[in-house]
């Protein structure tokens, strides 16, 4: 590890890494969680907690990330404490919200069964995906129900989506309806 990122050396264990670990703790992350963040991405070991960390960790509170699942989130995508708030976490949300229809009730469901979605480019990944939806006639609030149900739908690159989608209608001769009502 510390071939790979020297830098945590010069990390103060008493002034970021006690602190971190005992928040880390807090949020009900176990020991084997933490040893997951600090091999995925081991620089979170040297952001200052409370100019950088805590202020995510209240955002994803404010969403609605429920309290026992922030702690989940963070193990499953660590690097959603590097990204800024303002010119990544944030636009994501927004997004999610006005063009992918997800309601301000499920988003927080939402950011905690795929904290992924977090780290994906709205312009190159996030649209093309709301567009491909909204082109086979799926409504705002449909897709939005439909990510909330099965949020990784919008990670799955359209041109895997396109082939599935022709065989569910040609082949198998199923209504759109079904795509709505079972998006897996």
């Amino acid at each position: 590890m510390l071939a790979y990122k020297p830098q945590l050396m010069a990390c103060s264990i008493e002034e970021r890494w006690k602190p971190l670990v005992k928040y880390l703790y807090h949020l009900n992350i176990s020991r084997d969680g933490m040893k997951r963040m600090l091999v995925v991405q081991p620089t979170i070991f040297c952001l200052d907690l409370e100019t950088v960390i805590a202020p995510k960790v209240r955002f994803l509170q404010d969403i609605g990330v429920r309290n026992d699942a922030v702690g989940n989130v963070l193990v499953k995508f660590p690097p959603v404490l590097t990204y800024s708030l303002y010119r990544k976490l944030r636009p994501v949300v927004i997004f999610l919200r006005t063009k992918a229809g997800v309601t301000e009730d499920d988003i927080g469901k939402v950011i905690a069964l795929d904290p992924q979605l977090m780290g994906c480019s709205i312009a190159h990944k996030l649209e093309a995906s709301v567009k491909y939806f909204r082109s086979l006639g799926i409504y705002h609030l449909v897709l939005g129900q439909m990510v909330a149900d099965f949020p990784t739908l919008l990670r799955y690159n359209v041109d895997v989506l396109r082939p599935k989608y022709q065989y569910l209608r040609r082949v198998m001769v199923r209504p759109l309806k079904d795509l709505i009502e079972f998006p897996r």
